[in-house]
């Protein structure tokens, strides 16, 4: 064997650890983009729909699936025996009493490894269940509760390595529809936002849950569910938050605030996490409330270019928009899909999308690309093939892969993002999680 061999192959194999091609081990993949980088996937679906591995009980819950090392980590919640959810999703007078859960499956059977429980009454709108993806690094899951329990747990074993109740840490209060917005990894930090004074976000040791620094102020009850973006502008790394009344950005290594700008959204429902393109960052939540900003390029800043046109941009509520040669995808809380370029936010179309009709105002599909075409899942059960191009949405095959378990808006609907990993779609809704093959 040659040096020059010897080294290809140690770079081999010291690589090998860190590809996890096949894995979905956060929200929205491995490169937080809704990509899904496998080949050999299905064209369209055969007659029937997709062949089910398997199928496992599940309790209730938003929460996407993780799936990592030959497992699929997912949160689910349990009622008290006795006790049932309010007929109003909007009725929070009173405390729920139930049960948060942190499952492991085995990838390849569904067969269930270990669980993790905890108590966890509930006092929020659309109290089904959890609302964040578990996100998987290093031999760790961490999962958030919608009420706030911040849990790092052994991946093999889901014995509790450190916990957190940030309800309780920081002085905060849930917002309306609580803990939604999904924790990242940043090296050695989670990033989460908290809420509280001077906490809205909060970055932790991921390894022993130590406070590394907190920033940000938001008024109680509108943190807002926004995961965090890191990008780099101005000549320094930011990451960029976006809460219920306010887009600001910080250094991601001692959380000094780099620059703050105004921007409202009706009810703290800003869901989405700031979508950059080019020199500009996108940004739309609730209600019809969306906006254009330019990073300065000498220094860390930011320049609104446009904010709440009518007309312009769209305001998603429920799903990521997907970015596509400078041209946004997604759903808006009028209940219709819209391509939206950006800088300008000029519509382009708009179309009901795999969903197939106008729904106000949910209208929710989740977005994720493979190849040359798109996988949705859609809020009525529907896993969807399509393609999505400047001049309109195209739907190539269908399939019912699960039953809508939850209510929104007088209809039956399931709100939870798909994980794709090893040519299988993991889906779950309110009482079971599929596997379904999808390897041509």
């Amino acid at each position: 064997m040659t040096t020059r061999t010897g080294w290809i192959l140690a770079a081999l194999v010291l690589a090998a650890p860190l590809a996890h091609a096949d894995d979905w081990p956060q929200w929205m993949g491995p490169k937080r983009d809704n990509v899904w980088r496998e080949d050999g996937i299905i064209d369209t679906f055969p007659k029937g729909g997709p062949k089910v591995a398997w199928r496992a009980p599940l309790g209730a819950g938003y929460s996407g699936p993780a799936v990592a090392g030959g497992k699929v980590y997912v949160t689910d919640r349990t009622l008290t025996k006795g006790t049932a959810n309010p007929d109003d999703p909007f009725d929070t007078k009173n405390k729920i009493p139930g049960t948060e859960r942190v499952l492991c499956l085995d990838a390849k059977t569904g067969k269930e490894l270990w669980k993790h429980e905890y108590d966890c009454p509930y006092q929020i709108s659309y109290p089904a269940g959890p609302r964040c993806t578990p996100l998987v690094s290093d031999g760790k899951v961490y999962t958030l509760g919608a009420m706030g329990n911040l849990l790092c747990l052994d991946a093999e074993k889901g014995t509790v390595v450190w916990a957190k109740d940030l309800v309780k840490e920081y002085g905060a209060k849930p917002a309306i529809w609580g803990y939604a917005a999904h924790p990242v990894l940043d090296g050695k930090k989670l990033v989460t936002i908290a809420g509280g004074e001077g906490s809205h976000v909060v970055a932790l040791d991921k390894d022993t849950g130590k406070e590394i620094w907190k920033a940000g102020q938001q008024p109680a009850g509108s943190q807002g569910y926004s995961p965090v973006l890191f990008t780099e502008a101005g000549g320094k790394r930011q990451m960029i938050v976006a809460g219920g009344k306010s887009i600001y950005s910080v250094n991601p290594e001692t959380g000094e605030q780099l620059w703050t700008t105004p921007f409202a959204v009706d009810n703290g429902c800003m869901v989405m996490t700031p979508v950059r393109a080019g020199e500009f960052l996108f940004v739309g939540g609730y209600n019809a409330k969306s906006t254009v900003l330019k990073l300065t390029a000498d220094k860390p800043g930011v320049e609104v270019v446009w904010q709440n046109k009518k007309g312009l941009g769209l305001s998603p509520v429920n799903v990521q928009p997907f970015l596509q040669d400078n041209v946004l995808y997604g759903y808006d809380d009028t209940g219709a899909m819209f391509a939206v370029e950006l800088p300008s936010g000029k519509r382009l179309w708009e179309d009901g999308g795999p969903v197939g009709e106008k729904v106000v105002p949910s209208g929710t599909a989740f977005i994720a690309k493979n190849g040359d075409r798109f996988f949705f899942f859609a809020e009525t059960g529907d896993l969807v093939i399509g393609k999505l191009t400047p001049k309109g949405y195209e739907e190539v095959s269908r399939a019912k892969v699960l039953e809508p378990t939850n209510t929104a808006w007088g209809h039956k609907v399931v709100w939870c993002a798909p994980a794709y990993a090893d040519k299988k779609a993991f889906i779950r809704n309110d009482k079971e999680i599929v596997c379904l093959d999808l390897a041509k």
